[in-house]
């Protein structure tokens, strides 16, 4: 069910998940532990799915956003709260209100759980255990490219943080991620680093080595758990699997 995953403890009171494809209810291509693909799935499967995480990491709340691929940051106080229930995770497609447009979402409030869906995409867990903050970002390549990582951390030291530790969590490596020429060019002048080559000799994007960069230029500590979603069977991907592409999720959450 995780292929990456620190329980809270004493030391640090903060937890961080990444799930994996297995341990779910989903079936066909989606199979089994798919947590997005609200439009395609069958909403009791989904609930079931978030349930299972949600019961195995002991959480009550978990909020997810509707991705679009830029740098809003979601921030998640009491107000918002007031109006979530545990199941609107599920968004409209299950007869609930429609999910928050941002592709990252911070907050300092205990027993929340940010959900950020990927496939291929690079999802990034972040926290200052001390000040009691957390956040998560949701780094495509366009996202990345237009600073969604750095509004994330913008958010979470307007909120108190201090001394960040990120998580790079699965996606596509920059073996698998062929791009064009151009495109890749265009990144890497704004990310220096980020163009890499593909393991038959085409142009690439690596988006694990350009989130690093960037966040240590933020100051932040960086923590990489990222196998590649493309060739590691136990994990989504839309590059392999096209439009049938379940969705992981990277989880994080500050104690109750």
């Amino acid at each position: 069910m995780f292929s990456h995953l620190i329980r809270p403890s004493d030391a640090s009171p903060v937890g961080v998940a990444f799930t994996d494809r297995e341990g779910g209810f989903s079936v066909g291509s989606l199979a089994s532990l798919n947590l997005g693909r609200t439009d395609v799935d069958d909403p009791a499967l989904l609930e079931r799915n978030g349930r299972a995480v949600s019961d195995e990491l002991g959480l009550d709340t978990l909020v997810a956003l509707h991705q679009v691929h830029g740098t809003e940051v979601l921030t998640v106080d009491r107000a918002f709260l007031a109006g979530w229930g545990p199941t609107h995770w599920l968004g409209e497609t299950a007869g609930l209100p429609p999910l928050p447009v941002a592709d990252a979402a911070v907050t300092a409030l205990p027993g929340v759980a940010l959900m950020i869906r990927v496939a291929d995409c690079v999802p990034v867990l972040l926290a200052d255990p001390d000040a009691g903050v957390v956040g998560g970002a949701h780094a495509g390549r366009v996202g990345f490219d237009q600073g969604v990582l750095a509004a994330t951390v913008e958010a979470m030291r307007g909120l108190g943080a201090t001394a960040i530790t990120a998580w790079i969590g699965p996606h596509v490596c920059g073996d698998c991620y062929e791009v064009p020429s151009a495109m890749a060019d265009d990144v890497e002048s704004r990310n220096p680093g980020t163009a890499a080559t593909t393991r038959w000799g085409s142009p690439s994007l690596d988006l694990g080595i350009g989130c690093e960069r960037q966040l240590l230029r933020l100051g932040v500590r960086v923590e990489r758990r990222d196998p590649c979603t493309l060739t590691t069977s136990s994990l989504h991907s839309h590059r392999r699997d096209g439009a049938g592409a379940g969705r992981q999720a990277g989880i994080i959450w500050r104690v109750s």
